[in-house]
């Protein structure tokens, strides 16, 4: 995992103390960032891969659309999950306590990214790309990112029947609290998917986002916050 930091460019007339929430390498355009300073950190973030390698962005809208990827662009490409088979294409998830997970064929020679918040997983994100793929199911490995945790990711009911319609092996992953709501954990969601599906070669990085502030954005902890990004290429 890579951690960035780089100097604010903010506008002239506007003291940067006003936009605290997005120290730490913002990467989102969308969230009330000055956009000069979030172009900043994305070129900065390019900077980092190999020269022929380009980066591509997404709008995620907590869906389940899936975009193959075979060329880059700047043009808006509505999905929270992409596939490509493209050398020199990095693909980019954004996140402030969803799951970003990761997957890559053991040949190495096509991977997806996917935005896993609990909505695009209740309507199947993972399958949808995993039916994008190419590649056999026995011969996809996985990886699961840094997420808002267990201990504090609290949802209503509703929530938790959505999961448990889909089989009570998702009971896993939800623990009922006192007030009637649940503590879910969106690792044990993904990776019950993910086995259920056939993928069984996961890894994970079960940090909490919300725990750890001074490392990760939470959209939970801090409504006016930034976007981290988790990418992965095939060089």
């Amino acid at each position: 995992m890579l951690a960035i930091q780089t100097t604010r460019v903010s506008p002239n007339n506007v003291s940067d103390d006003d936009n605290t929430a997005y120290q730490n390498f913002n990467l989102g355009l969308h969230v009330g960032d000055y956009a000069k300073q979030v172009e900043h950190n994305r070129q900065c973030l390019q900077n980092l891969l190999p020269s022929k390698t380009r980066i591509q962005w997404l709008e995620q809208v907590h869906g389940n659309t899936v975009a193959e990827i075979s060329l880059v662009t700047k043009e808006n490409i509505i999905a929270d999950a992409m596939v490509t088979r493209e050398q020199n294409i990095a693909l980019a998830i954004m996140t402030a306590d969803c799951l970003p997970i990761l997957l890559a064929s053991v040949q190495g020679d096509e991977i997806a990214a996917i935005h896993g918040g609990w909505r695009p997983l209740a309507a199947n994100i993972i399958s949808n790309t995993l039916n994008k793929m190419h590649t056999p199911l026995d011969e996809i490995y996985a990886w699961l990112g840094p997420c808002i945790g267990k201990e504090v990711f609290e949802v209503g009911s509703e929530v938790e029947k959505v999961f448990i319609e889909q089989g009570n092996r998702f009971s896993e992953a939800f623990i009922k609290q006192e007030n009637g709501k649940y503590l879910a954990s969106l690792h044990k969601i993904a990776t019950l998917q993910l086995n259920h599906l056939g993928i069984k070669h996961i890894s994970t990085l079960s940090e909490c986002t919300y725990s750890q502030p001074e490392k990760y954005y939470s959209y939970r902890k801090n409504a006016t916050t930034g976007r981290m990004a988790t990418v992965i290429s095939l060089l």
